[in-house]
């Protein structure tokens, strides 16, 4: 059986270093052993030191099961030190191997249970102190108010349950640069507080090992690594160690610890909301070990942290919430004039500027643009539009720092920081913070985090103060403060929208005016040509037929012909004026809609038209018709029409036939996006139309022959359209070019109607 270690050699360089694969470096500390145990308690990986505890050697072990190395009793805890529900694997286990007594921590590595093994430390008899204090801090932690004090009080109280010289509490900006929030030390330690550090210092892949594995503990920074072995059966065989007590640390981050001179360390992981706020970060000068339930005492410090953090910042925020509420209330208060006057009024409250403790404000509206306070230039403003709408940010968008978003603006004294909020159809309105030029202190030159040289790769060996001066950028805005923009931004849409809605309905009863006089003339026009035009044809049919009749003088036949022709076209200007008569009536008809009997209808319309059928010998086929709701008067003119239009438009080869068809019981008919009951269908054989004129021919005046050919006032199919509108009902026709015409009409339903 072939033995090999898992330790990992990959060089780190520049282009690596945030990608070292520091879950998996094949090595632990010294102040305890691994093992490596499969599901069927194979002994799989076991490190170098396992010799330094209990009188065994790596070597012999591999591939043992466990009960023939520990004995049948250590499984059997072990086995149900694992399964059992209803204990926690927080405390570890306490177990005899070998007749020497260990504190065992385990967890599950994808198919691989990791033992970690550590002597039985006297931590047991600390636990009434540890009990005393963490009570005492409870008690202690209801007095503070601010997170800054809450802070401070377990930095302390850690530093009291640990033991170690300094306890930072280190919190991450946006970018995962650190500050130390809070600190508590050795009197005789040079104060860290308030220094910040880079991203670097903590990398990506250290950051995600911090969120999985919530506590991390180096006894002795100058330890020397103790390899994994495990039976060389597989290629690239390895051990992930995340969430490893014992696991060794990255060998940049040790000579990072000795150029600051630390002995030892404890690290617990700050979550909130699932993302890593901070560390609690304890130092000692010396190498230190504490016990596993000292350990989780200090983990609890740390909980007690992420559980206040809302609670804390929001009394932080408090008093600046209730202000930027107190302005919300009363500029949504405020009884604005619909007109653009309201947002000139609206820039001059002082309250708009409060709202978010801005300093000044711009309100752009179509062309106009509405300032108050310190703001830049409109030309400044436009840039500053166009810039954030070609990021995409066109609804809102929040910084601190315009000048990484939008460059080139020629200075950003006035205006680095902006809260920007779209009002739709490019309107805007954007609150702006002046710049305040920070001064930041820095453990060293951040710029210098990494060294390399003729060696390797190094992290930096000064943490001597260097300061910062940041310029560009404002004060951040707090949520309370980008809150209440927000809210009034939407408050102030909705205004926009209601005064475009007043200027549009302003528009539109303009319009309505124009409307009413043109249709008051169109109507003065249409009682002059269906009234005081009629006189004048009146005479001229009177004088034609005079002269066409005097039998004293008889005038020639090219007269007669004139005349004859003058008559005809009389006629037919006052057939059309009767026709214009009839459209116009319609819209003014006051009859309400009546259940009517369309066979009674189609009665009394073919008495009536009796002798105008006698002389084309029309043959008619009629079906038993509905009873629809309609108007009587209307329903005749209709029938009328239609049926006239069919002898009109008759074949001369061939005899009309006219049939009348219909529904015979209420059906659901779809047809123009409505939803009908009753139709009935006209169908004669005359000369038909192509289907293209289908619509066309329902428009007033529209003919598709010519008057020589066939008279009419182009006004008949239009009256039709018109009648079953005023009745809400439809009309369509189908045509084939000579072979006929069908004319269907569509009743709305009658509420009593049964569909079914």
């Amino acid at each position: 059986m072939k033995i090999k270690d898992i330790v990992n050699r990959d060089l780190v360089t520049l282009t690596n270093c945030e990608h070292e694969p520091i879950h998996i470096p094949g090595s632990i500390q010294p102040h305890g052993f691994l093992l490596g145990v499969t599901l069927d308690w194979k002994i799989d990986f076991c490190t170098a030191n396992i010799s330094d505890f209990v009188a065994l050697v790596f070597d012999q072990i591999l591939g043992q099961k466990f009960d023939a190395v520990f004995g049948v009793k250590a499984q059997k805890e072990l086995h149900d030190y694992i399964h059992d529900s209803k204990v926690p694997l927080v405390f570890p286990l306490e177990i005899t191997l070998i007749n020497e007594n260990f504190q065992v921590t385990i967890h599950k590595s994808n198919s691989i249970y990791i033992l970690e093994a550590e002597p039985q430390s006297a931590g047991k008899e600390q636990l009434a102190n540890i009990y005393a204090q963490t009570i005492q801090f409870v008690s202690d932690m209801n007095n503070t108010r601010t997170l800054k004090d809450l802070c401070a009080l377990v930095a302390e109280g850690t530093r009291e349950i640990t033991g170690y010289d300094r306890v930072m509490i280190y919190r991450f900006d946006a970018d995962y640069n650190g500050e130390i929030f809070a600190e508590s030390r050795r009197e005789d330690l040079e104060p860290f507080l308030g220094l910040h550090y880079p991203h670097t210092d903590i990398p990506v892949q250290a950051r995600e090992l911090y969120m999985k594995n919530q506590l991390r503990l180096i006894v002795d920074i100058g330890y020397k690594p103790v390899p994994v072995f495990t039976i060389d059966d597989q290629e690239n065989k390895n051990l992930d160690l995340s969430l490893s007590v014992l696991r060794s640390t990255s060998p940049i981050h040790v000579e990072y610890l000795k150029n600051m001179g630390v002995g030892a360390t404890l690290t617990i992981s700050l979550i909130h909301h699932n993302r890593l706020w901070g560390l609690i970060a304890c130092h000692h000068y010396s190498p230190k070990n504490i016990s596993p339930e000292i350990r989780l005492a200090a983990k609890l410090q740390g909980q007690f942290i992420t559980s206040q953090i809302d609670l804390r910042q929001s009394n932080d925020e408090y008093e600046i919430a209730r202000k930027t509420s107190r302005a919300l209330e009363r500029l949504t208060a405020l009884n604005l004039p619909l007109s653009h006057e309201s947002f000139k009024i609206l820039c001059q409250h002082p309250e708009l500027l409060k709202l978010c403790n801005a300093a000044g404000v711009s309100i752009s509206i179509g062309k106009k643009m509405y300032k108050s306070g310190l703001t830049p230039s409109d030309e400044k403003i436009k840039r500053i539009i166009s810039g954030i709408r070609a990021y995409e940010y066109t609804t809102t968008f929040t910084t601190n720092k315009l000048s990484d978003f939008v460059p080139d603006l020629d200075g950003y004294e006035d205006v680095s920081g902006i809260i920007y909020h779209s009002l739709g159809n490019g309107n805007t309105i954007i609150w702006y913070k002046p710049e305040t030029i920070a001064e930041i202190s820095w453990a060293g030159d951040p710029e210098k985090a990494i060294i390399i040289d003729s060696k390797g790769l190094h992290p930096r060996n000064s943490f001597h103060l260097w300061k910062q001066i940041i310029k560009n950028q404002s004060s951040i805005w707090l949520d309370p403060e980008i809150n209440a923009a927000a809210s009034y931004a939407h408050a102030l849409h909705n205004q926009i929208i209601m005064l475009l809605l007043s200027e549009e309905e302003e528009k539109y009863r303009s319009l309505s005016e124009v409307l009413k006089e043109t249709n008051s003339e169109l109507e003065n026009i249409n009682w002059i040509s269906t009234h005081d035009l009629q006189e004048p044809l009146r005479k001229i049919q009177f004088i034609t037929s005079k002269v066409l009749s005097d039998t004293n003088e008889i005038p020639s036949v090219a007269v007669i012909d004139s005349l004859q022709r003058v008559t005809k076209s009389a006629n037919r200007m006052q057939n059309l004026l009767i026709d214009i008569l009839k459209y116009t009536r319609i819209k003014h008809t006051k009859e309400s809609v009546r259940k009517v009997s369309l066979n009674y209808i189609l009665e009394e319309t073919l008495q009536e038209m009796k002798e105008i059928i006698i002389e084309n010998k029309a043959v008619f086929e009629c079906e038993s018709l509905p009873d629809v709701h309609a108007i009587p008067f209307l329903m005749k003119q209709l029938f009328s029409n239609i049926l006239h239009n069919s002898l009109k438009y008759a074949s001369i080869d061939r005899l009309p036939v006219i049939k009348i068809t219909s529904s015979k019981e209420p059906e659901i008919n779809e047809y123009s996006n409505k939803v009908y009951c009753h139709w009935v269908t006209f169908s004669d054989n005359g000369i038909g139309f192509e289907q293209e004129y289908a619509e066309s021919i329902f428009k007033i005046f529209s003919r598709l022959h010519t008057l020589e050919k066939y008279d009419g006032s182009g006004v008949g199919l239009a009256l039709c359209k018109k009648i079953m509108q005023t009745c809400n009902g439809n009309i369509r026709a189908v045509g084939k070019l000579n072979k006929g015409t069908d004319i269907t009409i569509y009743f709305p339903c009658d509420p009593l109607d049964s569909l079914g």
